[in-house]
C-alpha cells in the first residue's frame, strides 16, 4: 500500500485502488457497526421529503452548520484592517487557532493574532494574570503600534472585564499607559461574525475619538468615510479605493486588511502590511458623513456615528448591482460635490451591456441563497435585475426588519412574487428547501457543496450545482481576490453566473445523438 516515488498521487484517485478499496471495506465491516445500506437509503430519500421537511423545521434545540461563525472572528478580520495592529483574543488558545485556520483556509495567507491562552485555573479565578502577560508579551515579540483587545465564550462567561484588566496592566507597568488597547467584548455565544466585526469597529472608533471630540466639527476636513463591515472579498477594498480616486473624493476607507492579506511571495515576511492609520481614524468625525457599506451588519457602528460623531450615517443600500451602485455614487456625488467621472459612466455602459447580452440566458433561472445579510440582499437585487427568480433566500443571523425590507424588495420586482425568504434557519434546513423547492442553482459557500452532493444522490436529474459567492470559500482558489461591489463587481458576478448556466447546459446536452442536437458552439 506503499506510495511510488515516481508517481505519488493524492487522496483521490489513490483510496480507489483495489487494496485500499479492500482495507476501507474490511474497516467499515469490523468496526462501524453500520446500518444495512438499504436502510442508509431509506433515511436518505426520507430526509428529502416534505413530511421531513416539516419536522425539519420545527426543531428548535439542535443547530446544524449555522451558515454564521462567531463573534470573535469578525473582531480579528477588523482589527487586522488597521495599520500594524495585533488582534488579541482574551480567552483560550483553541479558539485562536480556529479563527487562524479559518482565514488562512480562505486567504491562503499567514494571519497574525495572539491569545493568553486561558485555562482551567484562570476559568476559575478570572484572566487578569493571562492579560497582563499576554499583553507585555505580545507588545514585546511582535512590535504593534495597536493591540486589538477581544473576546471568547471562557472569559465571557466568567465576567472578566476587558476595560479594568487593560487599565491594571498598564498600572502594573506591563504596557506603557499611552499605548492603544482597543477593545470589544465579543461573546461567541450571542450574535455572529458580522456583530463582531461591528463592535471591534466602534470599539476602535471609541478609543481613539471618545474623549477627543472637543476640537472636532462634521465637515471640517472635507472627506468622507467608508466602513466596509465584514468584507472577504479584496477586490471590494481596492474597487472603493478606485472609485474614489476616479471621482477626486478624499476619503478614509476604515478599516482595510486588502494589502495584509494578499501579501507578495518575494522572499519578505510581512506581518503587518497596509491598513488604517491611527491618524486616520482620529480625524474621522471630521469627515462630511459615514458611509457603512453594510449597514444591515453595523447597527453599533451607527449608533455610534450617529450620537458621537454628529454625522447624519446616511443610509445607502450594500453597492451591489447596477441599481444600488447608481445609488451609491450619486449619493457620494451629492455629499461631496464632486461629479461622477466618465470613467466610471463608461463602465457602467459596459455592465449594461453584458447585461442586454446575457439576460435572455439568466431570465427565468431559479437560485437558492444563503450567506450574510447585506451580502445577500445584494446578490437578491441583482438576481432580479437580470430576471432570473430567487426561490428560497436565508440568513441564519438576520433580524426581522431585514426580513420586512426584503419581502418588500422581493414583492417590488416581478420576479420575486415566490421568494421565500428564512431568518434563524441553518444549512440543514437549506437542505431541506433545495429538494422540495429545486432550484437551478446554489449561491453560498463552500459548505453547499455538501448539499450539492447530496442532491446528486438522490438521483442526477436532482442535482443543484453549487455557485460559490460568499464566505468562507475553501474548496477553490483565488476567489477572494475578486470583487462583488461597484459595476466592477457586477461584471464579476454575471461572469460568474451566467456561465455556470451555460457550463450546465453543455453538461445537460452533451449525450451524443440524443442531447447534443442543443450542445451548440455560441451560445
Amino acid at each position: 500500500m506503499s506510495q511510488e516515488v515516481e508517481n505519488i498521487q493524492p487522496s483521490y484517485p489513490l483510496f480507489r485502488n483495489d487494496e485500499y478499496k479492500e482495507s476501507l471495506a474490511n474497516k467499515r465491516e469490523a468496526y462501524e457497526e453500520r446500518h444495512p445500506q438499504e436502510k442508509i437509503d431509506e433515511v436518505f430519500q426520507w430526509t428529502t421529503t416534505k413530511e421531513y421537511q416539516e419536522l425539519n423545521f420545527n426543531r428548535e434545540a439542535l443547530t446544524v452548520n449555522p451558515a454564521k461563525a462567531c463573534q470573535p472572528l469578525g473582531a480579528v478580520l477588523c482589527a487586522l484592517g488597521f495599520e500594524k495592529t495585533m488582534p488579541y483574543v482574551h480567552g483560550s488558545q483553541g479558539c485562536v487557532a480556529y479563527f487562524r485556520t479559518y482565514f488562512n483556509r480562505h486567504f491562503k495567507e499567514p494571519v497574525a493574532c495572539v491569545s493568553d491562552s486561558m485555562t482551567e485555573d484562570a476559568a476559575v479565578f478570572g484572566g487578569q494574570k493571562n492579560m497582563m502577560a499576554g499583553l507585555e508579551n505580545a507588545k514585546a515579540l511582535y512590535k504593534p503600534d495597536i493591540i486589538a483587545v477581544s473576546t471568547t465564550c471562557m472569559a465571557e462567561v466568567i465576567g472578566d472585564d476587558l476595560n479594568a484588566f487593560i487599565n491594571n496592566a498598564k498600572k502594573a507597568g506591563h504596557i506603557e499607559q499611552e499605548f492603544p488597547t482597543p477593545y470589544a467584548h465579543t461573546p461567541s455565544f450571542v450574535g455572529s461574525h458580522t456583530t463582531g466585526w461591528d463592535n471591534m469597529f466602534e470599539g476602535m472608533l471609541r478609543y481613539f475619538t471618545l474623549n477627543h471630540m472637543d476640537d472636532k466639527k462634521v465637515g471640517s476636513n472635507g472627506k468622507i468615510n467608508l466602513v466596509p463591515g465584514f468584507e472577504t472579498y479584496l477586490g471590494n477594498y481596492r474597487v472603493m479605493h478606485r472609485m474614489m480616486k476616479e471621482m477626486g473624493v478624499d476619503y478614509s476607507l476604515l478599516s482595510d486588511p486588502s494589502e495584509v492579506l494578499d501579501t507578495p511571495a518575494d522572499g519578505t515576511f510581512r506581518m503587518y502590511a497596509g491598513g488604517t492609520t491611527q491618524a486616520e481614524v482620529k480625524d474621522a468625525p471630521n469627515a462630511i458623513d459615514t458611509l457603512l457599506l453594510q449597514p444591515w451588519q453595523l447597527e453599533k457602528t451607527k449608533k455610534y456615528v450617529q450620537t458621537i460623531m454628529h454625522q447624519p450615517a446616511t443610509a445607502i443600500n450594500i453597492p451591489m448591482g447596477l441599481e444600488w451602485t447608481d445609488e451609491f455614487l450619486m449619493k457620494i456625488s451629492e455629499l461631496t460635490g464632486k461629479p461622477i467621472p466618465a470613467s466610471l459612466e463608461l463602465e457602467r455602459g459596459r455592465l449594461v451591456d453584458m447585461m442586454t447580452d446575457s439576460h435572455t440566458w439568466m431570465h427565468g433561472k431559479k437560485f437558492s441563497l444563503y450567506g450574510d445579510a447585506d451580502f445577500v440582499m445584494g446578490m437578491t437585487k441583482f438576481l432580479l435585475e437580470m430576471g432570473a427568480e430567487p426561490t428560497d433566500v436565508l440568513c441564519n443571523h438576520a433580524n426581522k426588519r431585514w426580513a420586512k425590507a426584503m419581502d418588500k424588495m422581493l414583492k417590488d420586482s416581478p420576479y420575486g412574487q415566490k421568494t421565500v425568504v428564512h431568518t434563524g434557519k441553518d444549512l440543514w434546513h437549506f437542505r431541506s428547501l433545495v429538494f422540495t423547492n429545486k432550484p437551478d442553482f446554489m449561491i453560498g459557500n463552500s459548505y453547499g457543496k455538501f448539499i450539492q452532493r447530496d442532491t446528486f444522490y438522490k438521483g442526477e436529474e436532482f442535482e443543484v450545482p453549487l455557485i460559490r459567492i460568499g464566505f468562507p470559500i475553501f474548496d477553490r482558489h483565488h476567489l477572494h481576490r475578486m470583487t462583488t461591489l461597484g459595476y466592477e463587481g457586477a461584471i464579476y458576478m454575471l461572469t460568474t453566473l451566467v456561465n455556470a448556466v451555460l457550463e450546465q447546459l453543455d453538461k445537460e446536452t452533451k449525450g451524443m445523438g440524443t442531447t447534443d442536437y442543443n450542445y451548440d458552439l455560441i451560445r
